[in-house]
């Protein structure tokens, strides 16, 4: 049985291309896998916390001397890290807003930065602690960046921020052009192709 993390960071809810895009995904993951266990975290949905201040003292607080309220801060770091460790596969949506991620998902992947647990510094330098997973990544963007890589700050960031966490084996699936009024209505068809090559 694999198990299945879909990690949804669009503001858009059921009209989102990143969503119906990673729902495509997920589809054919489950028909090679009719067992699978699918855990969603929406990112948006359920207001996912960033890392305040407060939040930040108690991630470098030694654990004797933490409040309760720190304590409980740490809990719920530890529960999300602990998702993404008992996951085989990764689909993670992140449409494109202003060149970058939605801060939703920036602050899911600050809570799994923890050294010492995803990842560690050695004398030969950062070593990822989080290997053995495939990662999807759902990308939907409103221009056509494929081709003017220049303004996607999203692919790159999120392949090299995972690559430092052990996490190597990723796709990226585009659906893109989705504000362009010729484009638009088949963006999600030619992601579906993109992804039928992938997965064959």
């Amino acid at each position: 049985m694999k198990k299945i993390l879909h990690v949804i960071s669009s503001l858009n809810g059921q009209n989102s291309y990143s969503m119906a895009l990673g729902n495509k995904i997920l589809e054919q993951l489950k028909k090679e896998n009719p067992d699978s266990e699918v855990v969603e975290r929406n990112l948006v949905a359920e207001d996912f916390p960033h890392i305040t201040a407060d939040k930040w003292q108690a991630i470098i607080t030694p654990e004797e001397n933490r409040t309760e309220a720190q304590r409980e801060t740490i809990a719920f770091q530890d529960e999300v890290i602990q998702e993404l460790l008992d996951a085989d596969i990764l689909v993670i949506g992140a449409p494109l807003y202003n060149f970058g991620i939605p801060s939703q998902l920036k602050a899911w992947i600050d809570h799994l930065a923890k050294s010492g647990v995803t990842f560690k510094y050695t004398e030969e330098g950062p070593q990822g602690l989080v290997s053995g997973k495939k990662v999807y990544i759902a990308m939907s963007s409103g221009g056509v960046y494929s081709e003017n890589p220049a303004y996607d700050f999203v692919s790159d960031y999120l392949i090299k921020v995972l690559g430092f966490l052990g996490m190597t084996d990723v796709e990226l699936i585009r659906v893109e052009g989705i504000a362009i009024p010729e484009l638009r209505d088949e963006a999600l068809n030619k992601a579906e192709k993109q992804l039928a090559t992938s997965l064959a």
